[in-house]
């Protein structure tokens, strides 16, 4: 099928709907961020449009790229009561991946003639990419399925953190509804040693400055003003997430004939909602979610003891938020209140302000979103508007353009560091391979995605946080 895109706003493309498809696409961009050599991800769009159940539309967030079945920066709801399907290819083998902010009591002109000590502080304290290591020795099996059905809050109550943390979480730090039972063996395997690990990747730990403030009541109501000190963690679910969403793929697509679901791209494999093979993934992924979050909550502390050892100074829980995860939520589509399976991949909840969700000293301004950049260029606090498009849904991150194959071959790890280094940026890696394979020119302009998704009318912005120091998986 010849994809043609027509824009109905400078911000919002649209791809008209054409048999097999049950929705149209849309593509929230500008003409620069549209996907590079594009025909991948925008066929993506148009094929997740063909999902059983799905309403309104299939669609593209500004930091769109190919993914596993679904585009990353994908974001599609199915109606539970209408046969809707959950796919998770929707979600993606990173479950739960999201980010966490922690805001110091300090400001950054006082952190130079501490910063080499913090940063091989956090360096020590920050097990990352392929070795083994954890944060959080688990003692049993028995720890690690409460961990799968609690979250962040069973990790709290182990001594891994603090109360008010749970507040400053999305889902109050775990997804309802996670069923242990429906994990493999070998992915409870594969998540045993990792609590409390970064990866590797894309994922990171960061020391940034809050450079500019743009909405002053909602970041002095998040915790954040100008000069402040903060810390970004981004990381998943590991290899157990991994594992679940390689298990359910290969479960469903052998159990779709039976639901008489034909899909146009096996990658998309799914269920009906409501079957017992989808019952199945939500338990698991909700697991996995929760084993995400806590995995966070676990760096998080770390970085707290550091920092309290090192600068004196503690670190609060400004918010978590995940952009890897389908949830079962209530939203209004032609007139009427439906439940809906909403994926989000690589696409960011975005609560409007008032929504009864979020803690009441957030709840005026919106929910926090927070938007990774790459190493050497800015991330950024967001907020969820009134509106928001997409069942509330923004971008979660710059976007990929390169392969890491590919864009290794643009600088040597050890080139990169030294150039982050003249701009002021400590790096701490676990491999050179690895930091060139996350090289700022891998991605696209994070400043651009942002923009685009706040005209968009999607989010806003809150803060731009730029980097003193990085932790590399």
């Amino acid at each position: 099928m010849d994809i043609v895109l027509t824009p109905e706003t400078p911000h919002r493309f649209r791809i008209e709907r054409r048999a097999p498809m049950r929705v149209p696409g849309v593509v929230f961009a500008s003409e620069d961020l549209l996907p590079a050599g594009g025909a991948e991800a925008l066929q993506q769009v148009v094929n997740v449009a063909t999902l059983p159940g799905i309403v309104t539309a299939s669609y593209a967030m500004p930091d769109v790229h190919w993914g596993y079945g679904f585009p990353i920066g994908g974001v599609a709801a199915t109606d539970v009561a209408a046969g809707g399907v959950v796919s998770p290819g929707g979600v993606g083998f990173d479950i739960s991946c999201g980010v966490r902010l922690l805001a110091a009591e300090l400001a950054a002109e006082d952190l130079p003639p501490v910063r080499e000590r913090l940063m091989d502080g956090l360096d020590r304290a920050t097990p990352r990419g392929m070795r083994g290591g954890a944060v959080w020795r688990l003692t049993g099996p028995g720890q690690l399925e409460k961990l799968l059905a609690g979250g962040s809050p069973y990790a709290v109550a182990q001594g891994h953190g603090e109360p008010r943390d749970l507040d400053r979480c999305e889902d109050g730090g775990a997804v309802s509804d996670a069923d242990p039972g429906q994990v493999s063996v070998r992915a409870k395997e594969r998540g045993a040693g990792q609590v409390g690990s970064l990866g590797s990747g894309n994922h990171f730990l960061e020391v940034q400055r809050v450079a500019e403030v743009y909405d002053a009541p909602a970041a002095a109501a998040y915790g954040l003003w100008t000069g402040q000190v903060c810390v970004m963690i981004h990381c998943g679910s590991r290899g157990l997430g991994h594992q679940i969403c390689t298990d359910h793929v290969r479960a469903m697509e052998a159990d779709m004939a039976r639901y008489g679901i034909e899909v146009p791209d096996r990658q998309l494999a799914c269920a009906p909602v409501d079957s017992a093979q989808g019952r199945a993934y939500l338990g698991a992924m909700a697991a996995a979610a929760n084993y995400g979050r806590a995995n966070r909550q676990l760096l998080g502390d770390a970085a707290r003891r550091v920092f309290a050892g090192v600068t004196g100074a503690r670190l609060d829980l400004v918010y978590d938020i995940s952009h890897n995860l389908a949830k079962v939520e209530s939203h209004e589509v032609a007139g009427r209140r439906r439940r809906l399976c909403v994926h989000r991949k690589g696409a960011t909840r975005a609560l409007p302000p008032g929504h009864p969700d979020l803690p009441p000293e957030l709840r005026p301004h919106g929910q926090p979103v927070l938007i990774p950049g790459t190493m050497g260029t800015a991330s950024y606090v967001l907020a969820g508007v009134a509106g928001g498009q997409a069942f509330f849904s923004t971008c979660h991150g710059a976007g990929r353009v390169l392969s890491r194959h590919a864009a290794v071959k643009t600088v040597p790890g050890k080139e990169l560091r030294a150039r982050l280094e003249r701009q002021g940026v400590a790096v701490r890696a676990s491999s050179w391979r690895g930091l060139a394979e996350e090289t700022p020119e891998a991605y696209k302009d994070v400043a651009a995605v942002v923009e685009t998704s706040e005209a968009a009318g999607l989010c806003r912005r809150v803060a731009r946080l730029v980097p003193l120091g990085v932790v590399k998986g």
